[in-house]
């Protein structure tokens, strides 16, 4: 009789085991805030780029790129004179790395290693967004007044051509077999780049997304997440322009990324205050999976792909400035010294 009761419990213990495994699948991938560094300083920012291998996080901030480590939680350099930054951008292979500098139309190559910059390469106004495609060796870099791209020479640094777009680009992503895609945020459209060919092979509608900001990519299986101002992630097919899918996000979204890994897409929402979290559970079915609380004003992020940590940053805010003619809608003012980095973890 012992025995049979033992077995009995040993049974209800495995069922209650399973019965907490399938809750625990079914909570989500349970991300949540693990750490919060603070970093001061003044002014804005924009993109932020993980670089896994080195664990180090490249933050712009207005006239330099801050050069963070995620294992320290400390500052370790600095990329300096990079007025107007956006956007960073690294080629592994070649050990450099490019930065976007808006407000003077250059792009600065810089040593991954040394952080000193070797060259700055005259683009056309404000560039934005810049990827590197490794198929080709070129870098791109959308300039969001003169609604185009210019395609430079990774190595020589030369600009080899410019390419006209229908609007201003967003964010851009590299299928690293020969196309770049990138997002047209007044048009609400999507174009697709050979990169080989230096031209426009493909636009297409994302309706019903409106105003695209954020581009990620599943290369796999070849998966397109768009971030969209009217609180949606458009997936879309990027061999034909198709939205698959459009889960629903928070409010205030700037980047996304995918976790090839996990297979977990991200879109960071600065006006909700949250990271959405949306799951691929096939190339054809995406759910919501959690929306994890960050802060106001947490609108850009980076991925690590080796610890699957998300990194996104913020600040605190003022009340916003006066309307203006040339400015009826300005932004909150940042107060000096809360600049930080949140981290994020499973």
């Amino acid at each position: 009789m012992s025995g049979g009761l033992n077995l009995r419990k040993l049974a209800v213990e495995v069922v209650l085991i399973l019965c907490a495994a399938v809750v625990a699948v079914a909570a989500g991938p349970g991300y949540h805030v693990v750490h919060t560094y603070k970093l001061g300083g003044e002014g804005g920012w924009d993109y932020l780029i993980s670089q896994p291998s080195a664990h180090r996080l490249f933050i712009s901030r207005g006239t330099h790129v801050i050069v963070f480590d995620t294992q320290s939680g400390k500052t370790v350099g600095e990329i300096a004179d990079t007025p107007g930054v956006h956007g960073i951008a690294f080629a592994p292979e070649l050990g450099l790395g490019f930065v976007s500098n808006g407000r003077e139309g250059t792009v600065s190559i810089f040593d991954l290693k040394t952080l000193k910059t070797s060259k700055k390469v005259k683009v056309e106004q404000n560039p934005d967004a810049i990827i590197y495609d490794p198929a080709t060796k070129r870098v791109f870099a959308f300039n969001g007044r003169s609604h185009s791209a210019s395609v430079v020479d990774a190595e020589k640094g030369d600009v080899l051509q410019t390419i006209k777009l229908d609007g201003k680009p967003e964010f851009a992503a590299s299928d690293e077999k020969g196309e770049v895609f990138v997002n047209i945020e007044d048009k609400s459209e999507l174009v697709a780049i050979d990169s080989n060919k230096m031209a426009i092979k493909s636009t297409w509608s994302l309706a019903p997304c409106d105003e695209p900001s954020g581009l990620a990519m599943d290369v796999k299986n070849r998966r397109l997440f768009v971030g969209c101002d009217n609180k949606m992630m458009a997936v879309v097919n990027a061999d034909d322009g198709k939205v698959l899918a459009t889960p629903a996000i928070g409010e205030g979204v700037d980047a996304t990324a995918f976790d090839p890994g996990t297979g977990l897409a991200f879109a960071s929402c600065g006006e909700s205050g949250v990271l959405t979290v949306v799951k691929e559970e096939s190339p054809e079915k995406f759910t919501v999976a959690e929306n994890v609380t960050t802060k106001q004003g947490a609108r850009t992020m980076a991925l690590d792909t080796k610890t699957h940590n998300v990194y996104t940053v913020t600040a605190k805010f003022g009340p916003p400035p006066a309307p203006t003619a040339t400015d009826p809608h300005p932004r909150h003012a940042i107060l000096p010294g809360t600049f930080e980095v949140i981290e994020l973890s499973r």
